[in-house]
Formats: structure tokens, sequence, C-alpha cells
């Protein structure tokens, strides 16, 4: 029900605002590909890679290099491994991938990790003149330790990607407002907040600590 609601709520939207076809695709594969990783299901990784690839052609166009970057160079190829590690660890019972929670240890690691990474990163895109540098660096960092982490079936993800998702709402919001940025991949960000509040709740009801 929650996947219905989603795609049918950003299509009928994004028509309503005269969106580009490119735009609402990138939108409603993106829906589809994190409510199915929500549920532990290989089929995420199939629409992730397509939507990858139309969400950073609309990046681009934008000027948010630093989102062209993480889907082409890393989103990309990792849908592939994705595939390959969840294709190894799924629950017969439940036809859904098994799933973990991280100890104190590798949670402090990981917040280090990111931290040091957006500084980094950050200053790159301003060498740029990206938009937004350091907001893009955060959204880009963020998520490149959240895909890794989804892959290895932590149920931390979901925290990253509620930063992840509030940084890009906004970053987005901006473009709409600007004039250069889609209506239906703001939606569709804005059900991935959504999104990820319910599904870490999911997943830490089904986890075992590592």
């Amino acid at each position: 029900m929650w996947l219905i609601l989603a795609t049918v709520v950003i299509t009928s939207v994004s028509i309503y605002l005269g969106d580009t076809i490119l735009g609402i695709l990138a939108a409603l594969t993106g829906i589809v590909c994190v409510i199915c990783t929500g549920k532990g299901k290989l089929s995420a990784y199939v629409f992730g890679l397509i939507n990858v690839v139309a969400y950073a052609i609309i990046a681009y166009q934008s000027k948010y290099y630093g989102e062209v970057m993480l889907n082409l160079i890393y989103y990309a190829p990792m849908q592939f491994y994705g595939f390959y590690v969840w294709s190894k660890n799924m629950n017969p019972d439940t036809n859904e991938v098994y799933k973990k929670s991280m100890n104190i240890k590798n949670t402090a690691i990981m917040l280090i990790v990111v931290a040091v990474l957006t500084l980094a990163y950050g200053m790159l895109l301003q060498w740029l003149n990206g938009s937004l540098p350091y907001v893009d660096a955060l959204s880009t960092v963020v998520s490149v330790v959240a895909l890794y982490i989804s892959i290895k079936m932590y149920a931390e993800q979901w925290i990253l990607w509620i930063i992840v998702d509030i940084v890009t709402v906004i970053m987005w919001a901006v473009a709409v407002a600007d004039g250069t940025g889609s209506v239906a991949v703001l939606l569709m960000w804005v059900i991935y907040l959504l999104n990820a509040f319910i599904m870490y709740f999911k997943w830490k009801g089904e986890t075992n600590e590592v």
C-alpha cells in the first residue's frame, strides 16, 4: 500500500506540474528501489540501476556534480555488487535479506569517517565551483557510506539515509526554487525521507547486533 500510494502521489503531482519524463522516471524507479530495499528484496538493485542513471543526468543539469559522480562512479557499479551479496544472504522463510545491527565501536568509526571525508570532498567541490559544495559533499559522503552498509545489511543505514534525505530535500528545494530543479525529483526525496523513518524501525525490530 505504501508503494502504491507513493507512486500515485508522485506521478500525479509531477504530471500536474508539467515535469519532464526523465524526472518522473527517476522519481518512480527511485521510490520502488528504496521501498524494495526496506523490504529486503533483490529487485531493489534492478530498479536502483535505472534510477541512478536517470538521476545523474538530472543532477548534471542542475550542476550538482557531487551527485553526478556519486551515481555514475559509485552507485551504478554497486548495484551489481549489492545484488550479488544480497543473493547470497536471503532468508528462505521470508524471501528477504537477513538484517544486522552495528555495535557502538563500529558506529563511532563510521561517524568519524563521514566527518573527515565530508570536509575533504567539500573543499574539492568548492574548487570545482559546484552548487552548495559542502551540502553536496555531506549528501554524497553519507550516501557512499550508507549504500555500503546497506549492502552489508546493517539497520544503521537508515539513520544515514535520513541525514542524506534531509540534506538532499533542501538541495533540490533550492534548485526547484531557482528554476533549475525537477519537482518530481524533489518529491522523490521527500518520500525517501518518510520511507527511511519507516524502514529504520522495521529493520531494528528484525536485527541481531554485530
